[in-house]
């Protein structure tokens, strides 16, 4: 029995929303990025929470893709405002290191490296004109030869990822882990 309960679910979750149903939207802030879908009840009271998350982002998005841990962004902000939560009460933190440092290039400094257009870098100027902090580590853009001249204006360099992520736990931010 607990097995059919099992099989159950599974079946119904394949039959479940997906990014791809219509019911999936982007907005009300990012117009072009972070589909999400309205739930019902989600926060008792969304006009009184406030967030403060840092999002750390280590992995690089795949060729000509936007890099989907940027796009979680756009998606817990849109998300958020969707369910009633006031903009000014959201604070969010990117902070980027490892392969993730080529996301954060300019357009040219990218197409030198890769041969091709940097597909986050409007994602990158968007969540920047959104009030979202990027941070990118040092200890990994000297790894990877990358020059403070080389990022989208608006992203600051950090002494490293890690001294990012402890300074703004300090100023009361909490690591969401996806």
């Amino acid at each position: 029995m607990r097995y059919m309960s099992l099989i159950c679910v599974f079946l119904l979750g394949l039959n479940g929303a997906s990014a791809s149903d219509p019911s999936f939207s982007k907005g009300p802030v990012f117009l072009n990025y972070g589909s999400t879908i309205t739930i019902e009840g989600g926060l008792a009271t969304p006009q009184e929470e406030h967030f403060k998350v840092v999002f750390d982002v280590a992995k690089s998005a795949e060729n000509n893709v936007v890099n989907r841990q940027f796009d979680s962004i756009a998606r817990f902000i849109n998300m958020h405002v969707r369910a009633g939560v006031p903009r000014e009460h959201i604070a969010v933190a990117l902070v980027v290191h490892g392969k993730a440092s080529f996301d954060v290039l300019q357009s040219d400094a990218y197409q030198a490296k890769f041969d091709h257009n940097n597909a986050s870098a409007e994602l990158v100027s968007e969540l920047l004109a959104n009030d979202v902090a990027i941070f990118l580590c040092g200890q990994s853009a000297s790894y990877l030869g990358i020059d403070r001249t080389q990022l989208i204006d608006g992203v600051q360099m950090s002494l490293s990822a890690m001294t990012a992520n402890a300074l703004l736990q300090q100023q009361g931010y909490t690591l969401n882990p996806f």
